[in-house]
């Protein structure tokens, strides 16, 4: 049974529309430099090194990796807005570090400074506050949405940026992004009425030894750090690629990126409807990895061109796309109903810390060993990816879903409640918190949603 109300309040639509605004702030301030940066440091920094490069474009996802969890933490205690607001400080003042770095060094530490403004958990715990359970996945999935588009965006316009206003000048753009990002947490988020430990979208400590113990989610941990780890060290020396064999200047790449980017958008909505509607998930999932790795190959023996690049290129942001979709919504599906957020945390530390290594290890293959050197490296992990996630469970189309519990319900009543909620059509997994008076379940949303639970948990308290 479904409900037959599918509207969200404006409140909620407010909520959602404005925390994808500052997560569009903080995705573009971090990856307008991808396509620029490598000849930018060549140029600008005197005998820098492949190794610094690719630390300098990948050690934001250390700092993030680290202080992400800490950042929710601390936003339980002393709110949401405070926290958000402080990282996005945090945020400005390294992109402030990066415009006016006169070295290597301090690009370096300037990146790093950006990465600390970890606050991407505190936003999604924002949204779960502020949107009830019935909206909640339609919100997240906005805020999904926002972050992909931003990404996309972030490759074609950093190129323009650069024509513009050079290279420093994007980092100083990338600042008023984040002051933007700020005035948006001021003005457009509404106030957290009832903040309260969002156990879908934060992390729980005591639940960290379950979920690394969970070997579907650890598949799933492992993709999304190799799948970054790819992009990064690919970034280190594709766009020197670009301009020696595809004869483009770094600053007209987006004449190659927009084509590029807006046909994988197109090419991988068949795939997806193929794998939601036809139940063809890990068919499509692990055909995507196999072809991120068949792109490395390619360019291991890559000789030049602009159709090759341009080619090659479209395929790899098509499986890579489709691979940013997803995983997430894996991680959803193999998650425990008790453990998304802790699952989710874990998932987007393992990708930026995939992050980081892309860039130390791209950049030391880049100088040691030459461009050659990196696609071995990335064609190899790739390839492993490819094996690890052929043994993965067939995902079911299930979601999470939470109630809050209406009546009084005793530690010795919850078996037989849970016996008798398994029963209803569409629910798979019901699991009772009642130190939070709350229930969460594993769900088809084709058959009920929280409107329906509710209905039923009542009548089994009745």
């Amino acid at each position: 049974m479904t409900s037959e109300n599918q509207t969200m309040q404006p409140m909620e639509k407010r909520a959602a529309l404005s925390v994808s605004g500052i997560f569009a702030t903080r995705m573009l301030g971090l990856f307008m430099i991808f396509p620029v940066f490598a000849i930018f440091a060549q140029q600008e920094f005197k005998d820098v090194t492949g190794t610094q490069i690719g630390i300098a474009m990948g050690i934001y996802g250390l700092t993030q990796a680290f202080l992400q969890i800490p950042y929710g933490v601390l936003s339980d205690r002393f709110g949401r807005k405070p926290l958000i607001i402080a990282g996005m400080l945090v945020f400005m003042f390294g992109s402030i570090v990066c415009a006016m770095a006169d070295s290597i060094e301090m690009m370096i530490v300037g990146r790093a400074i950006q990465g600390m403004g970890a606050v991407a958990a505190v936003l999604m715990a924002t949204v779960a506050d502020l949107v009830t359970e019935q909206f909640r996945l339609r919100a997240m999935s906005i805020v999904g949405m926002t972050i992909g588009f931003s990404f996309t965006l972030s490759l074609i316009i950093g190129p323009i940026l650069g024509e513009l206003f050079g290279v420093r000048g994007i980092f100083w753009v990338i600042a008023l992004l984040a002051l933007a990002g700020i005035f948006l947490v001021i003005f457009a988020v509404p106030k957290i009425e009832h903040q309260s430990f969002q156990r879908e979208a934060e992390v729980d400590p005591s639940q960290f030894k379950d979920v690394l113990k969970n070997t579907q989610l650890l598949r799933l941990d492992m993709g999304v750090f190799v799948l970054h780890s790819i992009l990064t060290a690919m970034f280190v020396v594709v766009p020197l690629m670009i301009r020696d064999t595809a004869h483009l200047d770094s600053i007209h790449d987006w004449e190659l990126y927009l084509p590029v980017m807006l046909l994988s958008f197109v090419l991988m909505v068949p795939f997806i409807i193929m794998a939601e509607s036809k139940g063809k998930m890990k068919e499509i999932f692990v055909g995507s990895i196999v072809t991120i790795g068949l792109v490395q190959v390619a360019l291991l023996s890559f000789s030049g061109g602009y159709w090759p690049i341009f080619l090659i290129l479209m395929v790899f942001f098509t499986a890579f796309n489709l691979l940013e979709a997803s995983l997430p919504s894996l991680v959803v599906k193999l998650s425990p109903a008790d453990k998304k957020g802790t699952a989710s945390g874990v998932f987007s530390s393992s990708q930026f810390f995939g992050a980081a290594l892309g860039g130390f290890v791209g950049g030391w293959m880049y100088q040691h060993h030459g461009i050659e050197g990196v696609f071995l490296f990335t064609s190899a992990i790739a390839l492993l990816w490819a094996a690890v996630a052929a043994t993965m469970q067939k995902p079911l189309p299930l979601s999470i879903a939470s109630v809050p519990i209406q009546g009084i319900v005793m530690q010795g009543d919850v078996p037989a409640l849970t016996q008798q909620l398994l029963a209803y059509d569409g629910v798979h997994e019901v699991v009772f918190v009642l130190s939070e008076n709350r229930v969460f379940f594993k769900i088809d949303r084709k058959k009920i949603d929280e409107v329906g639970l509710i209905n039923y948990l009542e009548r089994g308290l009745a």
